[in-house]
This record gives structure tokens, sequence and C-alpha cells, in this order.
């Protein structure tokens, strides 16, 4: 995955400030705030996982539970007509909403490539 890193199921960002001369970054799919920055990509790298470490240390003395990003739910807003559709074809096949949408993405994902930037 371009310009992340991953640590113990966490995901961080990469990013290049040249008026500072610095690489910083967050973690991403979490709701705490929690940066790091580092002088070159080692650095980067061991800042963003002590600050994974930190964050759980930090959890675990406050007695909080630690976000964890992808926890299987979202929110779909899909429109009325859309989900009325969408629940009606459930209904008629004998599923459930939760079901047609899990299918509809695991299809759409098979079938697409990423999306490329045009840099």
């Amino acid at each position: 995955m371009k310009d992340m890193m991953s640590y113990k199921g966490y995901l961080g960002s990469v990013h290049y400030s040249d008026d500072d001369q610095v690489f910083y970054g967050k973690l991403e799919y979490i709701k705490a705030l929690v940066n790091y920055e580092g002088m070159d990509v080692t650095g980067l790298r061991q800042a963003f996982q002590e600050a994974v470490d930190d964050y759980l240390a930090l959890c675990a003395a406050e007695g909080l539970e630690a976000e964890r990003p992808f926890k299987g739910s979202f929110n779909v807003r899909t429109g009325c007509d859309l989900h009325r559709r969408a629940a009606m074809y459930a209904l008629e096949c004998g599923s459930n909403l939760n079901k047609v949408v899990t299918e509809a993405l695991e299809q759409y994902l098979l079938t697409h490539s990423p999306c490329r930037s045009s840099d």
C-alpha cells in the first residue's frame, strides 16, 4: 500500500514536509489523534512503532480499550431508493440487507482495479 506503514494491526500515514525537511504521519482509521515524525525513513518507521506502542500502553494504563481499525462494520449512505431496492432484493432472495451489501462489495472489489492517481 502506497504511503502507509503497518505495525501490530495499525496503519500509519507517510508524508514529507519540504519546508520543515521532516517525514511525518499519524495513525489512520482510528478516532484518537496519534502523530509521529522522523528525519529519515528509518526514523519515521521507529517513531511510528513507538507511537503505536505508546498508544497501547497509555490505553492500558488508563484502563481504556484501545481503538482498533476496521472493526467490521461501517455506515453506508445509499439514498432512500437504493436502500429500498436493496432491502426488497434481500427479502425476495430470503437473505438480509447486510449479506446483500457484503456480497455486492466483495464482487465489486474482485472486478475493479485499485484507483490510480494521475500524478
